[in-house]
């Protein structure tokens, strides 16, 4: 334990470097006042809050977080939703400790602890709906085509659980859609009780052409990846016989003028991963350098990744441009697919007010490094106008930023987006294997009660898609009373007094 004389000379240093940093915290909100200049009064405290916790986070504070914590005091490990007033109720403690007590209020336009996370708790309820009876988080379900016109099993899904449907306007069509909300909206009124609706757009999408027989590519192997649309092809032997390597189409052609040599391609969720050696204008060359090494399948309408590529595609497709208009109509949120720059948000948000949707929520989808790397600017310009959340695709993400990164990834968007008091969505896989097959994995469980930190959880489709939604609605509701977002708070444990 600190002797007093100990205590006294680290809170007094401690002191010093805390008030640097906020000196560092209203530096940073005066050099970006024009972020903050015309905003809604309502969008200002966030947007102000956001400022504060980049030039927070921009400096390594471990050092001083230890010397916090030895004197018993906040570590500002749990700033994320109100940095500045964090930093001063320190400075406030730290001034008692060494008897030089300073005034430090809190700027009134900053938000303090409770005001953050109401005005997140605020937000979640505007774009996810109305806080469930006995959890916090939402659960979200992504349904499949067939139940239009389905409304027992629909009405089972609200009655586990389902707080937001998801429509993926990638499958089926307009009037397919329409039946399906209509279906949502019939059982959340029969059940009596909420039930938002997603829909989300398809977005550019950068995938394999369709195949003509089996293409197995192993480590080492060549694989074409074409511009012209015919049918993909293993490799095989001209009549003058020279070896053909294999080659697919892929379904964005443009792209091949935006890689380079030297860039990493990944296809179907990275089972499969190469170089690209060389671009001509047929195509481009690839050296298979992840395979299994028996060989892997090379399957039509499979994703690629190209996370080293500085790809420039339209945020908005024509078809979006024309789902838009069903989607406007129908739907509570709309997520935006792949995006990367704020002039997709701010295009995005100009098509749904020419359509009348004013007040229709937007979530983004965070699916490569290029949307990772501007989420801050994403933040800023999405928290705006209209409610609005982020939904972090995982499994894309683990192949854009590596395998190695994803957890550290999904943490760094979640923190940012407290910050910026952004609903976040955990998405893909989440008890996938009990949604498919019936039994989940260990592994599924620590991370469904992982995903407590978010705002809300997204479940995939699957023949037992009622029994993980029933999991996960029991996993939630005990995680909550054990986590909340970062925090571990102390519930009265069974076993405490065993002995």
């Amino acid at each position: 334990m600190l002797s007093d004389t100990e205590a006294h000379l680290l809170a007094r240093r401690c002191a010093e470097q805390l008030r640097a940093l906020r000196c560092d915290l209203l530096v940073a909100e005066q050099r970006h006042s024009a972020l903050l200049s015309g905003r809604a009064p309502d969008r200002a405290p966030s947007v102000r809050n956001f400022l504060h916790y980049l030039a927070l986070r921009g400096q390594d504070l471990r050092p001083l977080q230890e010397d916090l914590a030895r004197l018993g005091l906040s570590s500002l490990g749990r700033a994320e939703s109100h940095a500045l007033y964090a930093v001063d109720v320190v400075l406030h403690a730290l001034g008692a400790l060494t008897g030089s007590l300073e005034p430090w209020p809190c700027s009134r336009e900053a938000p303090g602890f409770d005001a953050g996370a109401a005005l997140l708790a605020r937000n979640t309820s505007a774009l996810l709906g109305p806080v469930p009876l006995g959890r916090r988080v939402r659960i979200m379900v992504t349904l499949p085509g067939e139940v239009a016109g389905d409304i027992l099993l629909v009405r089972s899904l609200v009655e586990r659980g389902m707080n937001v449907a998801r429509i993926n306007c990638a499958h089926d069509d307009a009037d397919a859609w329409g039946r399906m909300v209509a279906t949502v909206r019939d059982a959340a009124e029969a059940v009596g009780q909420p039930c938002f609706v997603q829909m989300d757009l398809g977005g550019p999408k950068l995938r394999t052409g369709p195949c003509d027989g089996e293409i197995v590519v192993r480590p080492g192997d060549i694989l074409l990846v074409t511009r012209a649309g015919e049918p993909g092809a293993p490799s095989g032997v001209c009549p003058d016989g020279e070896p053909t390597p294999a080659h697919v189409a892929c379904s964005l052609p443009q792209v091949l003028d935006q890689i380079e040599p030297g860039d990493r391609l990944f296809i179907d969720d990275g089972k499969i991963g190469g170089r690209i050696e060389s671009v001509d204008h047929l195509a481009a060359r690839v050296r298979i350098t992840q395979a299994r090494p028996g060989g892997s399948a090379v399957r039509a309408d499979r994703g690629i990744n190209l996370p080293d590529s500085h790809l420039d595609l339209p945020a908005l497709t024509p078809k979006d441009r024309t789902d838009l208009q069903s989607v406007a109509r129908l739907a509570d949120i709309v997520a935006l697919s792949f995006a990367e720059r704020p002039g997709d948000v701010a295009e995005l948000d100009a098509e749904l007010r020419r359509l009348g949707a004013d007040r229709l929520g937007l979530v983004l989808k965070i699916e490569t490094r290029r949307g990772f790397s501007n989420l801050p600017r994403l933040l800023l310009q999405g928290v705006e106008t209209r409610p609005f959340g982020v939904l972090i695709a995982r499994g894309d993400m683990a192949v854009e930023c590596g395998y190695e990164r994803l957890a550290e990834v999904q943490e760094e968007i979640l923190w940012l987006c407290e910050a910026a008091h952004v609903p976040v969505i955990w998405a893909t896989q989440v008890l996938d294997r009990l949604a498919r097959k019936g039994l989940p994995t260990r592994a599924e469980i620590t991370d469904a009660a992982m995903a407590e930190r978010a705002e809300c959880v997204m479940l995939n489709k699957g023949p037992h898609i009622l029994d993980a939604i029933a999991l996960l609605d029991g996993i939630l509701r005990r995680m909550e009373s054990h986590q909340n977002k970062k925090t571990a708070t102390l519930r009265a444990l069974s076993v405490s007094g065993g002995l």
